[in-house]
């Protein structure tokens, strides 16, 4: 591929995307780029503090029992109150507590601020999936949610490799640079970011109330959800199950690094061309490969006798990684209700918490009694187990029309009009500029309101764009 053919694809990969989307999209860099507290908490605590493996594993218990419960929480916070205020308490709650938590010292101190930087951390996670999907057009959701996980890769990746070095000068200087770079990320969004919660238009008043009752009550929902929670059970095997099998293995952690590091290289590498590829496939079948690729990814770590043997496996359940990670949320977004999308994020989300809260414990059960060998086989049969689910969920699975739909009670339009209304604030401050575009994407009566909110001098503009024959009139859709 030439270098003009490169230029041009990387061009495409990243126009068209709104410019509120690029302000969360830097947000949620800098707060990966920041995040040094989990990578060497375990370390803090026994070799820094004097604390025991037992009191480092309650303390990451604590912290991923936070993140469940806040889970639920964050998605409901971002639906009543919106999406930008939860972000906002978010993120200065997780600076607030981080920065306390290195100076803790008494190990009930220290498990108590574990659990709120915890709860605090997560809840902002739906809302940043809901902004994502109110901001961003339908079609770009999926090359949208791929970038922000290249962004949470790349951060992590970064601040993986520092967090060693920070570590070697001071640990207090970890806890202060996290808890300043998420203050950093509150105050881009409090600057940058407009709130996106969709507005009740006239369409969609009568549309029914969406509580969690309503999200348990979608069967076919919470089976994507089910299905969400087997596959993230296996992919937390490259970080509790894989390095505890290759220390019993006689490797060193030097080895498991090396090993790792090949998951976030093919990540920055190969998300964004892969994206390109899968971007408008069938994603029931995108998720049934995926699953068994990451199934058969681990369950050949069974076979590994070697470093390089061990990295070829990653490559095999990262490849299934970088494909399910923004097919499965731009899949959630399908199938969540306009005005009730954080709740549905927050159920989503809870799925992959509760697994990294069960996969350690679990994992370390399996390989104690029966030998690593069985958790990889068990790896193998969930990722196939999986994959048949997502096929036979594949079936039942609403076009994009026939869901909004069933979501807007009868209204077609209701749903398109909430994306419109969503993405028009950012062009009102703009002064309307671009409501032509809005008009001939949406239909011209929300955005002729748009022009004619701003004085109305853009309205010729947009009737026209829109076929209609004076403003005010919208064409038949």
């Amino acid at each position: 591929m030439s270098v003009a053919s490169l230029r041009r694809a990387a061009r495409e990969s990243v126009s068209g995307l709104p410019r509120e989307f690029w302000w969360l999209w830097t947000s949620t860099l800098v707060n990966r780029l920041g995040a040094f507290v989990a990578t060497f908490m375990a370390l803090y605590l026994t070799l820094e503090r004097g604390y025991s493996a037992v009191f480092a594993g309650v303390v990451a218990s604590l912290y991923g029992l936070g993140g469940v419960l806040s889970s639920l929480a964050g998605g409901v916070m971002a639906d009543r109150l919106g999406r930008r205020p939860t972000l906002l308490v978010a993120q200065v709650a997780t600076g607030l507590s981080v920065t306390l938590l290195g100076f803790m010292e008494h190990p009930v101190a220290i498990a108590a601020v574990a659990f709120l930087v915890g709860t605090a951390s997560n809840a902002s996670r739906p809302a940043v999936q809901a902004m994502m999907a109110d901001i961003v057009r339908p079609e770009d959701r999926l090359r949208a949610f791929s970038l922000n996980y290249w962004a949470i890769n790349l951060g992590f990746a970064v601040s993986s490799m520092g967090a060693g070095f920070i570590a070697e000068f001071s640990y207090l200087a970890g806890f202060l640079i996290e808890g300043g770079m998420t203050l950093l990320c509150a105050v881009v969004v409090f600057l940058k970011l407009p709130e996106s919660r969709p507005v009740r238009e006239a369409a969609s008043v009568e549309e029914s109330p969406v509580g969690l009752g309503t999200v348990l009550r979608d069967g076919r929902f919470m089976g994507l959800v089910g299905l969400s929670f087997a596959v993230a059970f296996i992919f937390q095997q490259g970080a509790v199950g894989l390095p505890v099998a290759m220390g019993e293995a006689g490797f060193t952690p030097a080895d498991y690094g090396m090993a790792i590091a090949v998951n976030g290289v093919l990540i920055v590498v190969l998300q964004i061309p892969v994206t390109r590829f899968i971007q408008h496939r069938d994603p029931g079948r995108l998720l049934l490969v995926s699953s068994v690729l990451a199934g058969a990814g681990f369950g050949l770590t069974a076979f590994a006798g070697s470093v390089g043997v061990f990295a070829l496996t990653v490559c095999v359940w990262t490849l299934a990684e970088i494909v399910n990670a923004p097919t499965q949320t731009g899949l959630v977004v399908r199938l969540s209700p306009v005005h009730g999308r954080g709740r549905y994020q927050g159920m989503y989300t809870m799925s992959w918490a509760v697994a990294s809260l069960i996969a350690p414990v679990f994992s370390g059960l399996v390989i104690d009694r029966f030998g690593a060998e069985w958790l990889w086989g068990l790896c193998a049969v969930v990722g196939m187990v999986a994959g048949v689910g997502f096929a036979a969920l594949a079936r039942w699975l609403p076009t994009e029309e026939t869901r909004a739909a069933e979501l807007s009670d009868g209204s077609e339009r209701a749903e398109r009009a909430d994306e419109a209304e969503a993405l028009s604030r950012a062009e009102e401050a703009d002064g309307a500029e671009d409501a032509a575009r809005v008009a001939e994407a949406y239909g011209a009566e929300h955005a002729l309101r748009v022009a004619e909110a701003d004085g109305a001098e853009h309205a010729p503009r947009v009737a026209s764009a829109a076929g209609c024959g004076k403003p005010g009139v919208s064409p038949a859709v």
